[in-house]
């Protein structure tokens, strides 16, 4: 009983991890210089329809986070309908926006320099695609406990 605890407390400070990235991330680019920045990979990288690509990110990002954090404080069980479809239905979402993120980093015409740590290669965004990953697959491993 004592690992199952442990396996809770890990699973919801990922949630909480993942939850405070996402909304911060999306939180800043309503911020310059982080703004600018973002405004340029979506213009560069021919995103369709731009002003739904720019505010979607944006968006996304916040709700996500805003989602996340709430579901790693409530202390329902996992077998709880409403809080399983968020929980999976966010982590969809940062799936989505990462591989979106890994698309524009990939961009030929987007310049490193309007990029996160300016560098080309997706780091960041396949990383957060591997912890939500791991986070749904601790909670499955969870739920069949």
């Amino acid at each position: 009983m004592k690992n199952l605890t442990k396996q809770n407390s890990n699973h919801k400070y990922l949630t909480l991890f993942l939850g405070i990235s996402m909304f911060v991330f999306g939180v800043l680019k309503f911020i310059n210089p982080f703004k600018g920045w973002y405004q340029a990979q979506v213009y560069k990288s021919n995103l369709p329809i731009y002003t739904f690509s720019y505010w979607s990110g944006q968006i996304g990002e916040i709700m996500v986070g805003i989602i996340l954090i709430i579901l790693a404080f409530l202390t329902t069980s996992y077998i709880n309908a409403i809080h399983k479809i968020l929980f999976h239905l966010t982590h969809i979402g940062i799936v989505v926006m990462m591989l979106v993120a890994c698309y524009v980093h990939l961009h030929p015409n987007v310049p490193s320099d309007v990029l996160p740590l300016k560098i080309k290669p997706p780091f960041i965004p396949i990383v957060f695609i591997l912890l939500a990953a791991v986070n749904v697959l601790k909670t499955e491993k969870l739920n069949y406990k």
